[in-house]
């Protein structure tokens, strides 16, 4: 097939969009598929064999908005796909699917960044509650042009249902067990990492992702206390001078033998973030509003324990008991309480790190991406 992507995020910003349509194209082209990537610039003018066409785009919040231009409608006239992928639609994914619908180009909409919790997060009570009012209705109107519309996980699907969205189905992610695979422990590297993380022995908890409020990582102070522990995030984001701060402070007063103050080890790819998790002893995930949560699949897939909130994507990825535990959100001290049983039981920690694996195996990237192009067909086939 050919395959015209348009995302909202793409090289070299890093974020969930990026990671997984790379993974997507990856994998489309090792399928014998040709595809044409539409992304915010800078990008890369080609990406895994294909030609990538970049879009003008402004800065907003650290994060580089593609703008919706005729250069869309153009690179499609240009590529002639079967089938257009919109990746986390909302500027450059309005105009794909807008484009799309004028050309007679069946799309297939990719629902992944919960934007109506994002700006009922960052708005005062009823604005709040009005901006994700619009933002749904934004949501609903944009994702009706598409032929079909994927939700990554089932409390995703539900949500979308909930709120009238017609056509909609499951399409999970994959995770690159090639990459992230337990034997990274016993790397050389990775060993001195760990000692200079952990000089003491400490238990490393550990977070990747985004350093932005719609994380809620003020959550990680519960756990940047507990006794002979040593907290080490990996990311960055417009949270991370004021985050730092608050964890610092938290750590210094807190009572007893204080505890190393966190480290920040920035953004990482490739080997280095494999590394970096191999440090790890738990995982510790945050947020609530989660459609999906691709650390949770890398961490599992390294060999670890994963500690994270009873909402959202976290429900189809975390199981309750084997694989790690899932704290209740509503409930202070609930996190610190799952991850303090881990903390004090390394052979807990050894069961269910050894119960990750074993968990993701079944989602390589090349299975789903097959299954994506079943739905390809799909729509395909329902637009005819």
């Amino acid at each position: 097939m050919r395959v015209a992507i348009t995302t909202e995020s793409f090289l070299p910003s890093l974020n969930g969009v990026t990671t997984s349509v790379c993974r997507v194209a990856e994998s489309l082209r090792d399928q014998g598929h040709t595809v044409r990537v539409i992304a915010p610039g800078p990008a890369p003018s080609t990406f895994a064999g294909h030609v990538v066409t970049a879009l003008p785009g402004v800065p907003v919040r650290g994060f580089r908005a593609g703008l919706p231009t005729a250069g869309v409608r153009r690179a499609l006239r240009d590529f002639r796909p079967d089938v257009v992928h919109v990746a986390s639609p909302f500027l450059v994914g309005a105009r794909g699917l807008h484009d799309a619908e004028r050309l007679a180009v069946p799309s297939v909409a990719i629902y992944q960044t919960d934007m109506p919790n994002y700006v009922r997060q960052h708005g005062p009570g009823a604005l709040g509650r009005g901006a994700s009012s619009v933002a749904w209705e934004w949501i609903r109107r944009l994702h009706s042009r598409a032929d079909l519309t994927l939700a990554p996980s089932r409390p995703a699907l539900e949500e979308l249902r909930a709120h009238h969205v017609p056509r909609v189905d499951l399409w999970g992610r994959g995770v690159d067990a090639r990459l992230f695979r337990p034997e990274w422990r016993e790397d050389p590297t990775t060993l001195a990492l760990k000692r200079a993380l952990a000089p003491n022995g400490e238990t490393v908890l550990g977070y990747v992702g985004r350093l932005a409020p719609e994380k809620e990582l003020h959550r990680l102070v519960e756990v940047a206390t507990l006794p002979g522990t040593r907290l080490v995030l990996v990311g960055e984001g417009p949270s991370r001078n004021e985050l730092g701060a608050r964890l610092a402070e938290a750590v210094a007063r807190a009572p007893g033998r204080p505890n190393l103050p966190p480290a920040f080890l920035g953004p990482l790819t490739g080997d280095d973030l494999a590394r970096a998790y191999a440090t790890f002893d738990v995982f510790v995930h945050t947020g609530t509003k989660e459609t999906f949560g691709q650390t949770l699949q890398e961490s599992a897939a390294v060999g670890l324990p994963v500690v994270a909130p009873a909402a959202g994507g976290p429900l189809d990825l975390v199981d309750h008991g084997r694989s790690g535990y899932l704290f209740d959100p509503d409930v202070r001290g609930d996190l610190a309480r799952w991850v303090g049983e881990l903390v004090a039981s390394p052979r807990l920690r050894e069961a269910m790190g050894a119960a990750g694996p074993q968990q993701v195996a079944h989602r390589s990237w090349d299975s789903l991406t097959t299954q994506l192009v079943g739905h390809y067909e799909r729509a395909v086939a329902t637009a005819a």
